[in-house]
C-alpha cells in the first residue's frame, strides 16, 4: 500500500475507536429528509451506531434516554464546500494548503492530504449541528484573473469528528476567476479543457511533438473521472457559461454538478433536463462580478420549482463560519423555498450530491446515526444544536469558542458589574 493510501487509511479510520453506545431521543419532531417526511412524537433508538428504530413509545432497557419533549431532529447539516481543517487563520500563508500556486492543470492535486483533524474549525461547526462537508482546491490567488489552473485537483468529503469519507470530487474552474491560464480568454478556458480531454480521452488525436498540459499522474486522475463517472464540480456563475458546461457534460457524458450558479435561474430547464445539480451561495444577491449579473435571492426557490437539485454552500468560505448556512437557507425560505426543501438543501440532497447518502443527510431505519437535536427551528438564528451524533457517537459541545467564553466572560461581567 502507497503512503498516501496508509495516510487517507488512517484518517478515515481517526474515530472508530469511540466507543459504540445506546441511545433513546423520546419523544422528537423528526425531519427525515426521506420518504417519511416529518414524523411528530417520534422516538429514535440508537444502537451500535445506527438507527435501530423510529416510532413512538419505544423501549430500550439500559439505553441513555435523551429528552426532546417535542423539539425538533435533523440529519446533520451540511457545511457547504470549502477548506475546513485547511487553513486556521486567513491572514497566514503558512497553512493555507487548500492553494495550489503552480500555475498549470493539477488534477492529482488531493488537498486531503493536508486535513488535520484538530483543527479548531471542526469543533466550532459541529457544536453549531454541521456534521460533514465537501473538501475543496483552490487555485486561485489575488485578483479575479490573476492566477487560476482551470483543473484545480480534488477534495474529499470530510466529517467533523475528523474522519474522511471516501468519495472525492474534482474540481475545475470557468468564468472569470480562471483566465490566467488560458491568457485571459474565458474562450480559451473551455479550449484547453478539451485538449485536457483529449489528452485522457483521445490521445491518437494528439501528434508526437504537441505540448502537453497534464503529467502522467494528472491524465491518470483525470481518466478516473471522465471513464468513471466521478463528480465533476465546475464552478460558473454565468448564464452562457453554466450552458458550455451542461453542453460538455452531455458530449463527454461527464457526472457534472454546478458550484456558485448566480444566474443559474435562467437557465432551470435545461439544468433539470441534464439532471445536474447545483450548489449555490443562499446569500448571493447583488453582482460581484459580470458573471453575476443576473443573481437574485429567489435563486434556489426557482431551481427547485423548475426540478433542479440545489444544495447550500459559500461561495467565499470562511472555515470557521460554515454553521451559518443555516441562517442563508433560512433566507431562501422567505424567498419562496419551502421549508423542507431547504433542509434538504442541507442534509440529503449535499448527501446524494457527493455520494455519501447511504451514510449522511436522512433519518431512517438501519443508517447510520447523523443526528442534531435543536432548541428550535434550525432555520431560525435563535436555535442552538442541543445534542450532535456523527455516524452514532455523541458528540462533546465543547468547542475552542466555549473555552474562551467560560474563561474570559466571569472575568468581563465582574469587571462590568464593579
Amino acid at each position: 500500500m502507497s503512503a498516501r493510501s496508509l495516510l487517507l487509511a488512517a484518517l478515515a479510520c481517526g474515530s472508530a475507536a469511540a466507543p459504540a453506545q445506546t441511545f433513546l431521543i423520546r419523544d422528537a419532531t423528526v425531519h427525515t429528509a426521506a420518504a417519511a417526511g416529518v414524523l411528530g412524537h417520534t422516538d429514535i433508538l440508537v444502537r451500535d451506531g445506527r438507527i435501530a428504530a423510529l416510532g413512538p413509545h419505544l423501549s430500550a432497557p439500559g439505553a441513555t434516554v435523551i429528552e426532546a419533549g417535542g423539539r425538533p431532529v435533523t440529519p446533520g447539516l451540511f457545511g457547504g464546500i470549502g477548506h475546513m481543517g485547511m487553513a486556521e487563520i486567513g491572514q497566514e500563508p503558512s497553512v493555507a494548503d487548500y492553494a495550489v500556486k503552480l500555475g498549470q492543470m493539477r488534477p492529482e492535486f488531493d488537498i486531503s492530504l493536508a486535513f488535520d483533524p484538530d483543527s479548531t474549525a471542526l469543533g466550532v461547526n459541529r457544536t453549531r449541528g454541521v456534521t460533514f462537508v465537501q473538501l475543496a482546491p483552490s487555485a486561485e490567488h489575488g485578483r479575479p484573473g490573476e492566477s487560476g489552473s482551470i483543473v484545480s485537483g480534488q477534495g474529499a468529503l470530510a466529517r467533523l469528528d475528523g474522519t474522511l469519507a471516501g468519495e472525492r470530487a474534482l474540481f475545475v474552474e470557468t468564468g472569470g476567476g480562471a483566465t490566467a491560464l488560458a491568457g485571459g480568454s474565458r474562450a480559451a478556458q473551455f479550449m484547453l479543457l478539451d485538449q485536457a480531454i483529449t489528452e485522457v480521452k483521445r490521445p491518437q488525436l494528439l501528434l508526437a511533438n504537441d505540448t502537453r498540459l497534464l503529467t502522467p499522474a494528472g491524465r491518470s486522475a483525470l481518466a478516473a473521472y471522465l471513464n468513471g463517472g466521478g463528480r465533476i464540480v465546475f464552478d460558473a456563475n454565468r448564464a452562457a457559461d453554466i450552458r458550455r458546461v451542461i453542453a460538455l457534460a452531455r458530449r463527454e457524458h461527464l457526472h457534472a454538478v454546478v458550484r456558485g450558479g448566480a444566474e443559474a435561474w435562467r437557465v432551470a430547464a435545461e439544468l433539470a433536463a441534464a439532471a445536474i445539480p447545483v450548489v449555490l451561495d443562499p446569500y448571493t444577491d447583488l453582482p460581484d462580478t459580470f458573471d453575476s449579473v443576473g443573481a437574485t435571492l429567489e435563486n434556489a426557490a426557482r431551481l427547485q420549482r423548475a426540478g433542479v437539485q440545489i444544495a447550500f454552500s459559500f461561495d467565499a468560505p470562511d472555515p470557521h463560519s460554515m454553521f451559518k448556512l443555516r441562517q442563508g437557507a433560512g433566507i431562501a425560505v422567505a424567498h419562496g423555498l419551502p421549508h423542507e426543501a431547504a433542509l434538504a438543501a442541507l442534509t440529503c440532497n449535499p448527501a446524494q450530491i457527493f455520494g455519501v447518502a447511504d451514510r449522511n443527510g436522512s433519518i431512517e431505519r438501519g443508517r447510520p446515526a447523523d443526528l442534531v437535536l435543536w432548541s428550535g427551528d434550525p432555520l431560525e438564528v435563535t436555535s442552538l444544536a442541543d445534542e450532535v451524533f456523527i455516524q452514532g457517537v455523541r458528540q462533546s459541545m465543547r468547542s475552542r469558542q466555549t473555552e474562551l467564553r467560560d474563561r474570559y466572560l466571569p472575568k468581563v461581567l465582574s469587571h462590568t458589574a464593579r
